[in-house]
């Protein structure tokens, strides 16, 4: 699927999230609850963030030219660390809320329809988090997996305060309404936390993770065993894209075409390996010493950089 394609799932997080906010605010108009009133912040919450999602879907997708050499992929980035701090916020907001109420309960009113009405609104959260979990995974983009996480958090959260304000209706604890939407803004908070520390690792090119490592490990290891060697592997993710870099040792006496022949098919196996990533390998000869000198990022001078 092409990036842009993408940016049609974005248009239907907006539209759950449009559906989820009239419906969360029904709720929360019949029955007074707190609960609710903070369920359906967190549904304004989800609304920002797919339209940011949208963006930056959009961006992502764009070719790259000679100001971003390497792509727009890290908009994806943004996207996730703009919803984390949307998330934080409700959750500030969900907390003062529910202290207010504690310090003054309020009577609930038209409990069953009210968590009828915030049912279908879960449901319709729960529906589009799955589709966009599915194509997130299945085209590594992690705004529509981070809206995905979101919304199912969203999910969750309706449930325990759906379950809340029935106890209440049952038991005629006010306190329990107040004390349950803290719950949420908790819930929410740690949601938001991871939501930005993954954005971050993926703006500070956090290695890929280690399943994918791996992957790799087993697949050079295959090279190995041909004679072939591999230092100065350097793995990054830039939204759907990945990068690979290695640095493959090859024996001196062979030709350019020898070495350029194996690397193509080092690279090949990897993309094969990798879907979507761009792969750059560079030459070197097993027997010369200066090959093994370039294995840290900042390569030490060896000469006054004359050719030889």
């Amino acid at each position: 699927m092409h990036a842009t394609s993408l940016t049609r799932y974005a248009w239907l997080s907006i539209a759950a999230a449009l559906a989820t906010i009239v419906l969360k605010g029904v709720a929360w108009w019949l029955t007074g609850s707190v609960g609710l009133l903070s369920d359906a912040i967190e549904s304004f919450v989800n609304l920002a963030g797919a339209l940011m999602a949208l963006g930056m879907l959009t961006l992502a997708a764009l070719p790259a030219d000679n100001e971003h050499a390497y792509g727009y992929g890290k908009a994806e980035y943004f996207s996730s660390a703009f919803e984390g701090f949307l998330i934080l916020l409700a959750a500030v907001s969900i907390g003062y809320a529910s202290i207010v109420r504690m310090l003054d309960p309020q009577p609930l009113e038209a409990v069953g329809v009210g968590l009828l009405v915030s049912m279908a609104a879960s449901i319709i959260n729960f529906a589009t988090a799955r589709t966009l979990m599915k194509v997130g995974r299945e085209h590594d983009s992690i705004t529509l997996e981070a809206d995905a996480q979101h919304l199912m958090t969203d999910v969750w959260t309706s449930a325990g305060v759906i379950v809340g304000v029935a106890l209440v209706w049952a038991t005629g604890w006010l306190w329990l309404d107040p004390a349950i939407a803290l719950l949420v803004a908790a819930n929410i908070l740690w949601t938001g936390w991871h939501l930005m520390r993954r954005s971050a690792a993926g703006l500070m090119d956090a290695s890929l993770p280690a399943d994918k490592l791996a992957q790799l490990e087993t697949l050079l290891a295959v090279y190995r065993q041909q004679g072939l060697a591999f230092h100065a592997l350097r793995t990054r993710q830039a939204g759907s894209r990945t990068f690979v870099i290695v640095h493959v040792l090859v024996p001196g006496y062979w030709t350019v075409q020898q070495g350029h022949d194996w690397a193509e098919r080092i690279e090949e196996e990897i993309r094969h390996c990798l879907p979507n990533a761009h792969v750059t390998t560079h030459l070197e000869p097993l027997e010369d010493p200066v090959s093994l000198i370039d294995q840290d990022l900042d390569r030490p001078l060896t000469g006054n950089g004359d050719s030889p």
